[in-house]
């Protein structure tokens, strides 16, 4: 089998266990297949998730494997060595005591954060979140650093830097905003009835603000119907909004288009053509072997606005640094005084 670095495609599809089946490989090994997302399932300790990334970039070489790893309720490695990480709103909680102490401490979180992944063989992890913290928004909440977009933007940014500082690029979600809406889009499909202008002033202002310090962008399944009938990954108009307007030049992932937020744009290969067609570079489908397969089988990629710039956009995600290892990083001072920061976040 050869090992030369084929193109990223669009698709980013998850695996089923700890290590490869048969299945695992012949998806991975499908050209629209960009990138691997790991879930809690997928790890049992260091040892084996280290195996399964290493497993995945040896069938697919250059591929990008991502993991949600935030902190909080939505950490997917947990033991065996993993720092817990603090929800974001105690980043946020600590700003309203002590802003510079804040900001260090958010450096320093991304940094262990993305140093840990990293020596595991994951390349990405989707965050920070840039949700405001409105209050009703259970699937938010203190997933959210603050309610002021201005102290989300400067807690993002310390945190993007203590990632890069680890060789690790970064990923704002949800544009333009998915604080608001009390309903959660993985069961249902919230709806933001506020004036589009408010939503721009307040809950997209972080992703104008952070500018070039953004590598990615994950829009929300959330439809905003003062500004367009789609949910805004499917809508050419958002996305247009967030390249033309603000400028961003990264990847837009689409969120997972097995949740039923994404089900307005019809089955998974409509809503895949719905998501590339407005602009998404690259789409999300997880939790769903079946769709994955009808997905691989069924996507016209020709849809894409630009294929190629995507899978350049796709490729500029994978680290290019070498990662330490975990026991490099047990002795780094850099790491123990960061570790010992975010310890005392708890």
């Amino acid at each position: 089998m050869s090992t030369a670095v084929q193109p990223l495609g669009p698709v980013m599809l998850d695996v089923v266990g700890k290590s490869l089946s048969d299945d695992d490989l012949r998806r991975l090994h499908h050209p629209l297949t960009g990138g691997v997302i790991l879930f809690a399932r997928n790890y049992e300790s260091r040892a084996q998730v280290t195996a399964l990334c290493a497993e995945i970039h040896r069938a697919r070489p250059g591929i990008l494997i991502a993991v949600d790893h935030e902190g909080g309720r939505v950490q997917r490695f947990r033991s065996d060595g993993f720092t817990r990480l603090p929800a974001m709103r105690s980043l946020g909680q600590l700003w309203d005591r002590d802003v510079l102490e804040s900001c260090k401490a958010a450096t320093a979180l991304g940094y262990v954060l993305a140093a840990e992944l990293r020596a595991c063989g994951v390349d990405l992890s989707f965050r920070p979140v840039l949700d405001l913290d409105y209050g009703p928004s259970e699937v938010i909440g203190d997933r959210a650093f603050h309610r002021d977009p201005r102290v989300v933007t400067m807690l993002a940014k310390n945190i993007n830097h203590g990632l890069l500082q680890a060789g690790m690029s970064n990923c704002g979600k949800h544009f333009p905003g998915h604080g608001f809406v009390a309903a959660d889009s993985h069961i249902a499909i919230p709806v933001d009835e506020r004036d589009p202008k408010d939503i721009l002033k307040e809950d997209a202002a972080p992703y104008g603000w952070l500018g070039m310090s953004l590598s990615a962008v994950m829009p929300a399944h959330v439809i905003y119907p003062f500004f367009d009938s789609q949910p805004a990954g499917f809508s050419r108009k958002w996305l247009s909004l967030l390249r033309d307007e603000l400028g961003f030049e990264g990847v837009i992932f689409s969120d997972d288009l097995s949740m039923e937020g994404a089900s307005v744009a019809g089955n998974v290969v409509q809503g895949a053509h719905a998501a590339l067609k407005a602009g998404c570079d690259m789409v999300l489908v997880c939790n769903s072997p079946d769709k994955a397969d009808q997905l691989l089988a069924g996507l016209d990629p020709t849809v894409a606005i630009d294929a190629k710039r995507s899978a350049a956009r796709i490729a500029a995600l994978v680290p290019t640094s070498p990662a330490k290892t975990w026991d490099e990083l047990q002795a780094d001072p850099v790491y123990k005084a960061a570790h010992k920061l975010v310890q005392s976040l708890e």
